[in-house]
């Protein structure tokens, strides 16, 4: 019984540890959807082309994230044990994964210059970078 009731409490932590972390990303997402949304100006008309577009190239571009850090980034903590063939495999993935990174964006931001005026997809790159900074500036302020 006292194991049953361990194990319960454990999963019952874990699971509210993820809830709260994933309200946590939807938050951000959202306020960077308003951000974003503020930043370009949209009309209703570019909103309706652009949401949707931009949505697909987020979730590749964190599909791409999920299999750098399962492929590559979790092999490396055994960096110092592995030969120079596999650091060298490694990084050929590495490349690839960068390859593909690259020229997804690449084919982004020439969809988004057919959707939206190459101004606001100049300003859309800015806004994404500012609201980086201004993220990472709250995570550092709640640091200290």
């Amino acid at each position: 019984m006292k194991h049953i009731s361990k194990i319960l409490v454990i999963v019952f932590i874990s699971a509210s540890t993820f809830i709260s972390a994933q309200t946590g990303m939807d938050k951000i997402k959202s306020l960077k959807i308003a951000f974003i949304t503020e930043r370009l100006s949209l009309t209703s008309d570019e909103a309706a082309v652009f949401w949707p577009v931009y949505n697909e190239h987020e979730a590749a571009i964190e599909q791409l994230r999920r299999r750098e850090r399962m492929e590559i980034r979790n092999r490396l903590q055994n960096f110092q044990n592995m030969s120079d063939q596999e650091i060298q495999s490694l990084m050929d993935e590495f490349l690839t994964l960068e390859n593909e990174r690259n020229n997804r964006n690449m084919a982004f931001l020439r969809k988004m210059n057919t959707i939206i005026s190459a101004r606001k997809t100049f300003l859309l790159i800015k806004a994404e970078d500012d609201f980086k900074k201004r993220l990472l500036q709250q995570i550092q302020k709640r640091r200290q």
